[in-house]
């Protein structure tokens, strides 16, 4: 077909330009809509952006699930299932760190405690049995109430209980960072919701308690209404609030003569008590304790006290008051296991061909546990001969309101472990949560302009240790309103990446440091967008997005088969049931049918790209709104387009240009997915596709334009020549 014949008067002026254009069609299978938006698509040839290896590039994840969901899901049929995908490397995640749990990733290993069964945990890094399942440990000295995993657990500065106590992490003394005394000072924030009278605290210290500290109050209404110009925002002490000669034990304080309205209250810890009697474990004489807070207003003498004292959640009477603290203390004991919660054993996953014998990215606790049982998982999997080049140090530390410096602190520890087991391990962090916190009232003395991830780099910069940094790893969820309509949010998903990757770098990320995403997905919380096409299409549009940008691996979150969810904050609003997962199943984990990230996953790492491997040239592609377009020059040097329509109601034909004039080699495959393969019929807890059947591959020996049909993907490529 001539170009006068296409009827597009941009193509003949292309030509006249001196640029070749390529038309292509797909017309039949999903055929091609009325009134289809015209859209020209850019390729610059003359020079590749990047290059990847899709067996380094795109992985996927294993997590830690409910109470007996490891043999449930790792059966013959759901191993085959998730290798189906055709992802490379595996992401193991652990959910302990975001449960406020240490890990035991050995069931087998030992207490410093040995005879009480209680102390700080190691593994042991012998082989023995395969390791099937491993568990979480909840910390008995915790100190805030909340959690970013399971919320099972409550804080015991506030738990109505005397003889429990939260104590800061000892790691972060002197002993072990090497820094001044007082480099690192810890802090309990209390949330009263509203602002209120005070003028009286009441504190029950622990050992070793504070003898130098102050109690603050935040000046503002709202944290994220501060004015930085302002002089009336930030933490403030209360006039009485300074203390130098502190003594332990009861501490009562008239914090100030005529009562302050506030709702935020921080604690802030300056210097230690010495022991009196050094302990046998250096452990126990280092951080800060504090058995109980009692905080409100003297009335008639007798202080009226503001907090709800209790172990519940929530804002009812027997909820206790919310609190963040800056650490806790590691130590628990063998009655503190969660059983409700495992994660599959690290045998079970390398051996059980999910990862198909590539380098897995293994993990590394840091803010619940200890740089010695890190070491020890290191020296277990160098035994077992499995294939690691990468650790992942924390998980979403931002999104724990834990300071920089503190978590660089630690971090800089589970390195210096890690490397003494091995020194060309590549470790790498924090893992960033998607929405990364702008504002963090409770480690800033004041709202200021410097970002969480400028005082990490900065940490590790002027310590001489930024080579411990070997990639920067964050995760990516960028919708949290499940209810809202997917194509406005498809249509600024690129747009918050690129955003997102540019503000790294604005805030002190080195360039040259690799990229790493450990985990994405559609959003945090179980939505209908999850199984529906939208799902499939944000991937899609991550992957380029992220690759394109300069990413180094990106590991798809939901390897796992699992059931629909409603999310019980944000879905019940609209019933939307969802989960990140590619396979949707029944309770017991038996596969009812694959989801749309399944057939999404395949359309990158199969159709897009090669996923036997073999370097792949990234080529800069340019298309307008509402299409995305990736190209790619294959290994066996074959073009392949991925093209993205986030039109949920029109089609969109597409016209290629090459810059250089060069042209694709007929025969041509046209692979398309779109709604004549997968319609989501919601239901509940009962939701399914219908149809759900694979991409479609058509041959095409002529050009004609490409019709991109609404809410689909279409790889079209050159046809390998036999």
């Amino acid at each position: 077909m001539s170009l006068a014949r296409m009827g597009d008067a941009r193509a003949r002026l292309a030509k006249a330009r001196g640029i070749t254009v390529l038309a292509l069609v797909m017309i039949g299978a999903l055929g091609a809509a009325p009134r289809a938006t015209a859209i020209t698509v850019t390729i610059d040839d003359r020079r590749p952006l990047r290059s990847f290896d899709p067996r380094v590039a795109l992985g996927s994840t294993i997590d830690g699930h409910v109470r007996g969901s490891t043999d449930r899901i790792f059966t013959p049929a759901n191993i085959t299932a998730m290798r189906s995908a055709n992802f490379g490397p595996i992401s193991y995640r652990i959910r302990t760190e975001l449960g406020i749990e240490a890990w035991h990733w050995n069931p087998r290993g030992r207490w410093s405690d040995s005879a009480n069964a209680q102390g700080y945990w190691i593994s042991d890094d012998r082989p023995a049995a395969p390791i099937r399942v491993s568990y979480g440990y909840r910390l008995p000295r915790r100190g805030s109430t909340t959690d970013q995993a399971n919320n099972v657990g409550y804080s015991r500065l506030d738990d109505g209980d005397t003889a429990t106590y939260w104590k800061s992490n000892p790691y972060l003394d002197q002993h072990y960072t090497g820094e001044p005394n007082g480099a690192h000072p810890q802090w309990a924030v209390i949330d009263l919701e509203a602002r209120r009278p005070l003028n009286f605290i009441r504190i029950l210290w622990g050992t070793p308690y504070a003898i130098r500290y102050e109690v603050q109050y935040w000046a503002g209404e709202d944290p994220r209404d501060f004015d930085e110009d302002s002089d009336d925002g930030g933490w403030r002490a209360f006039p009485r609030g300074r203390i130098a000669n502190g003594a332990g034990g009861e501490a009562m304080i008239r914090l100030s003569d005529v009562p302050i309205h506030a709702r935020f209250v921080r604690l802030l810890l300056l210097e230690r008590s010495a022991p009196a009697v050094p302990s046998r474990d250096v452990r126990d004489d280092f951080g800060f304790a504090i058995r109980e807070i009692y905080l409100g207003l003297t009335v008639s003498g007798h202080l009226r006290d503001a907090l709800r004292h209790g172990t519940e959640r929530g804002t009812g009477e027997d909820s206790q008051t919310r609190m963040t603290v800056s650490s806790t203390d590691p130590w628990h004991r063998a009655t503190d296991r969660w059983p409700d919660t495992e994660q599959p054993g690290i045998d079970l996953v390398i051996e059980s061909g999910v990862t198909k014998a590539l380098p897995l990215l293994a993990p590394a606790g840091v803010l619940y546990d200890t740089p010695e049982n890190a070491a020890a998982l290191l020296r277990y999997l160098r035994a077992r001969n499995y294939s690691v080049d990468r650790v992942e140090l924390g998980e979403e530390p931002d999104g724990q309101y834990v300071s920089p410096d503190d978590f660089a602190a630690l971090y800089l520890q589970v390195a210096a472990a890690l490397h003494a087991v091995d020194p060309r391990v590549a470790v790498g962090g924090p893992s960033f949560q998607s929405a990364v916190t702008s504002v963090m009232m409770t480690w800033k003395s004041r709202v200021d302009e410097t970002p969480w991830l400028t005082h990490f780099v900065n940490h590790l910069r002027q310590r001489g240790r930024l080579a411990d940094l070997s990639f920067f790893s964050f995760e990516w969820y960028p919708f949290d309103d499940v209810c809202a309509p997917t194509a406005p949010q498809l249509a600024r998903g690129a747009r918050k990446l690129r955003g997102a990757i540019a503000n790294f770098h604005a805030d002190g990320l080195p360039d040259g440091v690799p990229l790493v995403l450990g985990e994405y997905g559609y959003s945090a919380f179980a939505t209908r967008s999850q199984v529906d096409r939208a799902g499939a299409l944000l991937n899609a549009e991550t992957i380029g997005t992220f690759l394109a940008a300069g990413g180094s691996a990106a590991f798809l979150y939901g390897t796992e088969p699992a059931p629909l969810e409603m999310d019980p904050v944000h879905g019940v609003r609209c019933g939307s049931w969802g989960n990140n997962t590619m396979f949707v199943t029944d309770a017991q984990r038996r596969i009812r049918g694959a989801g749309s990230t399944h057939a999404g996953a395949r359309m990158l790492t199969t159709e897009w790209a090669d996923s036997t491997g073999g370097m792949h040239e990234m080529f800069a592609t340019s298309a307008p709104a509402p299409v995305s377009a990736y190209t790619l020059r294959r290994p066996d040097g074959r073009w392949s387009v991925l093209l993205i329509n986030k039109d949920s109601s029109r089609s969109a034909s597409v016209q290629l240009h090459f810059a250089s004039g060069a042209a694709m080699r007929a025969p041509l495959e046209i692979v398309q997915w779109g709604d004549a393969q997968y319609h989501w019929h919601a239901d509940g807890p009962r939701g399914h596709a219908a149809p759900n059947a694979a991409p479609r591959t058509t041959l095409r020996r002529d050009i004609a334009p490409v019709v991109l049909p609404p809410y689909s993907l279409t790889v079209v490529r050159e046809k390998l020549q036999p």
